[in-house]
């Protein structure tokens, strides 16, 4: 049941929609009293929201909101099950969503932007990008089939503590078991030097360097030489900390930062091969993954939420800072350039290297152009939170 005075703003925010299909004026959303602000304690924590207004947001009002209002609505089938957001989504499935006043609206009367602020009081951070890679590969090693994709090993142990320790959620250990103890699990170089996954192979691949970002990536289709295309899922990983090898180049001084592109770092690659190992061990982690059919073609992966990911409208987050699934508008640029690429984008995804409140890898789709602006995307970037009105964050993220 929705309270009474959230029922006569649902009913505020109908009657204006109705008045927004057919006039020319924009409809001024009604404005919520301000909430109380809590009991400021003895020792003010650090503050990663603040509390914004959409005017604040650069380029809100010239993003098409209608652009985000699928990924929206996948979220939602997550969000819903959460009391602050059950009211807010269910009025959602009342919108015209080709309506492109009656969607503005929506957001601007039921949700709260909320700038994110880095732990060190900072407002900006790093956006990348990421992508869905096409490889080609077969379920036979032979000819060019050389390189495997594993599936997950029967001996990774995966420990979830967060019961006991509630502080440690989105924590996962990983290691196996020996003796009667759990030790690490073994590196990138121990699995390859070693064969220790042999007889554990998914599909095979003919390209290892394509096989290493496809890891980056998290997932990917393959064209096998059978004609089928299939999708490999991300389904686990070795438990060991993600390291940049674009990084590991540039501390060696083979490039500089600015040049440690995916390109540039493929480029190097192939001009290397008595160090192509050396160059991909530098990273320990090892990403496992899982077979899945392509129901449809246009739709990009499951993230982290669990729903497909919206080529251009998704990003992956750090979830100790930003909740899954909630709207973020992202203010950045376009991949190497200057000029502002602003738009509302929605949280459905985590990586391994998405590290600290204001951080965020974008989603570009599938594909080799999808891939070449993925690769060449490290801008600078501001991010805000859209929640519900009606719930108040704390001064650190709701986590």
């Amino acid at each position: 049941m929705f309270s009474t005075s959230r029922s006569l703003l649902a009913s505020a925010f109908i009657a204006a929609s109705l008045l927004a299909a057919c006039t020319t004026t924009p409809v001024p959303p009604p404005q919520p009293e301000k909430p109380p602000q809590p009991a400021q304690p003895a020792e003010k924590p650090k503050e990663t929201l603040r509390p914004a207004s959409f005017s604040d947001l650069p380029g809100w009002s010239r993003d098409d909101l209608r652009q985000a209002w699928p990924a929206f609505s996948t979220s939602c089938e997550v969000l819903v099950k959460k009391p602050e957001w059950k009211e807010p989504c269910a009025i959602a499935a009342t919108v015209d969503a080709g309506n492109a006043k009656a969607v503005r609206l929506f957001f601007e009367t039921f949700l709260q932007p909320f700038q994110v602020i880095n732990p060190d009081g900072t407002e900006t951070g790093l956006v990348t990008g990421y992508y869905e890679p096409l490889l080609r590969g077969s379920r036979k090693r032979g000819g060019p089939y050389q390189t495997p994709l594993y599936r997950v090993p029967e001996d990774l142990l995966t420990v979830d503590l967060t019961s006991l320790y509630p502080e440690l959620k989105n924590l996962r250990l990983r290691g196996r078991v020996v003796g009667n103890k759990v030790v690490p699990y073994a590196t990138r170089g121990e699995i390859v030097q070693n064969n220790l996954l042999g007889g554990k192979e998914l599909l095979w691949v003919d390209d290892p360097i394509e096989a290493f970002f496809l890891q980056v990536q998290g997932s990917g289709r393959v064209q096998l030489d059978s004609k089928e295309v299939v999708r490999v899922a991300y389904a686990d990983q070795n438990g060991h900390p993600y390291k940049s090898i674009g990084r590991y180049l540039v501390d060696r001084g083979e490039m500089t930062l600015d040049q440690a592109s995916a390109q540039a770092i493929r480029t190097w690659y192939l001009a290397n091969p008595a160090r192509q190992q050396e160059l991909l061990n530098a990273n320990p982690s090892y990403v496992f993954f899982k077979e899945e059919k392509i129901v449809d073609p246009r739709k990009g992966p499951k993230g982290a939420l669990g729903v497909p990911l919206t080529p251009e409208r998704s990003i992956a987050i750090d979830p100790q800072f930003v909740p899954l699934g909630v709207p973020v508008f992202l203010s950045t640029t376009h991949p190497g350039k200057d000029t502002p690429m602003q738009r509302l984008v929605l949280a459905q995804d985590t990586g391994g290297a998405i590290r600290n409140a204001v951080r965020a890898d974008f989603f570009w789709g599938f594909g080799k152009e999808a891939g070449d602006q993925a690769g060449r995307m490290k801008q600078r970037g501001m991010m805000w939170l859209l929640l519900p009105r009606q719930a108040q964050p704390s001064s650190t993220a709701a986590r």
